[in-house]
């Protein structure tokens, strides 16, 4: 894939209005508020999957309306408490897979999350957690248009509730450091990273987010396919819906959610990334406050990888040396 997107220089200045509806602050604040009306009842049970270094737990937690949340939970057994935390959130199609498969934090000395994708996990890795909600309109196959028209019934309004939730989970159990609390995930995933890190301002501490997904939705629906392809086919067929399906995920956009952010930020983009667009990241990015700690990794050959294992190593060196500062 070539260089599509703005220039590097233009990008690195990006700054779109924020989508926002009057009402966000207030939207936000009673979904999150209705959701802990429930008891999170973190609970972790010891599992074996063979990882004989690692204290392994089926976690559950209350998320959007109390719909019990799957994930992994894991503990490095060798440990002086307590440690930080980190959240995981997974890419588009995926669900929770196995614990082997999300070692990485964990034996880098971190209490480690990953949270199931509610609805999620039957196009890439096994997922374990329903979507109990019906989506209240027709919708194209996929989630991005599941509720679309009214943001009380959108899909993404109950995943970053639980996403928040995950977090508040995280922080709560004896062993980690509530003080110290990282999210991190690619995609889907960074998208929901960029959204917890501003729904949660005080909890989150570091968001490092990789090529984040939902971020500056109007420009994206129109510069790639992918996943965005899923709004725009169903603006192509529904096409009076189109003013309330931009208010909608305006609800849901990283640009105004990064806003409120308060985390230390490490982004990352890939310049030929053409399902989530390098602008839709630097938008967020160029959001976040001039006061916040903010450092964006380029790769200007790379696509959706956006760096890849390589990244992933200066992930893991990045958050140690935060620590030491």
């Amino acid at each position: 894939m070539p260089l599509f997107d703005f220039p590097r220089d233009k990008l690195e200045t990006y700054k779109p209005p924020s989508p926002e509806q009057p009402d966000f602050d207030d939207f936000w604040a009673r979904t999150l508020a209705e959701a802990r009306a429930h008891p999170l009842d973190f609970t972790v049970e010891p599992v074996d999957f063979g990882l004989r270094l690692i204290e392994t737990y089926d976690a559950t937690f209350s998320g959007y309306d109390g719909q019990r949340i799957k994930g992994w939970f894991m503990l490095p057994k060798n440990r002086m408490e307590p440690l930080p935390g980190v959240v995981e959130y997974l890419g588009y199609g995926h669900g929770r897979g196995y614990p082997h498969n999300w070692i990485k934090w964990v034996t880098a000395g971190y209490a480690y999350l990953l949270m199931d994708t509610r609805g999620q996990g039957g196009a890439a890795t096994p997922g374990s957690t329903p979507d109990l909600f019906d989506g209240a309109n027709p919708s194209h196959p996929g989630f991005t248009t599941q509720g679309i028209m009214h943001p009380e019934t959108y899909y993404y309004r109950r995943l970053y509730t639980d996403a928040v939730r995950a977090a508040e989970a995280l922080a709560s159990h004896p062993a980690v450091d509530e003080n110290r609390i990282v999210a991190t995930g690619v995609s889907q995933g960074g998208g929901m990273t960029v959204a917890v890190s501003g729904l949660a301002p005080d909890l989150i501490k570091v968001a490092m987010a990789d090529v984040p997904f939902m971020c500056d939705i109007t420009r994206a629906i129109t510069l790639v396919a992918g996943v965005y392809n899923e709004i725009r086919r169903y603006l192509s067929v529904h096409r009076e819906a189109e003013e309330q399906v931009l208010k909608t995920v305006s609800y849901i956009d990283g640009v105004s959610l990064a806003k409120r952010s308060r985390a230390r930020a490490y982004y990352s983009t890939g310049l030929m990334d053409d399902i989530c667009p390098p602008s839709g990241v630097f938008a967020a990015f160029n959001h976040i406050p001039d006061d916040v700690p903010k450092e964006i990794a380029v790769y200007k050959y790379s696509g959706h990888d956006a760096g890849g294992d390589y990244h992933h190593m200066r992930k893991l060196k990045w958050l140690q040396d935060v620590w030491t500062q």
